[in-house]
């Protein structure tokens, strides 16, 4: 599995966990950034991950600002992407299993390391069930395709 990742300055640091995290479960792991504490535009982080996860390019995304909720507007905007802030182990495994979530949005500011290693695992871990779920996903993808 193919895992692009990447974070604002304000999410450096769980990125730096969250990469150990994935190298450790032996993930192809593509880092697009930052790579230091100068400031930077989020926009331009969530795209560079978003555009790498809606080509199929990398089966999945892993984004970290102060919140997550900035990357994840972002990434939504993309067609393809379904982008989930998740504070939990529970909304990753929903935001996997219902929704099909293929990046998941995390904030430094708001999940300690640990908690933020344990979510990552969940999502990468919940397969989606489609079944009932996967006609709203098409309904997402419709409206994506709407003028």
């Amino acid at each position: 599995m193919r895992l692009a990742i990447a974070s604002d300055h304000a999410g450096l640091e769980l990125k730096a966990e969250l990469l150990e995290a994935g190298r450790a479960r032996s993930l192809q792991i593509e880092d697009l950034g930052t790579y230091n504490n100068d400031s930077v535009d989020y926009p331009d982080f969530a795209s560079k991950v978003a555009r790498l996860v809606a080509s199929g390019a990398a089966g999945f995304g892993v984004l970290v600002c102060g919140t997550g909720i900035g990357m994840s507007i972002v990434a939504n905007k993309h067609r393809g992407v379904r982008a989930a802030v998740c504070r939990s182990e529970f909304e990753a495994r929903m935001a996997r299993a219902h929704n099909d979530a293929n990046v998941l949005c995390l904030g430094q500011r708001v999940t300690g390391p640990g908690l933020a290693r344990s979510i990552l695992e969940a999502f990468l871990d919940t397969p989606f069930e489609g079944g009932r779920h996967q006609k709203r996903i098409q309904k997402i993808r419709d409206v994506e395709s709407a003028p």
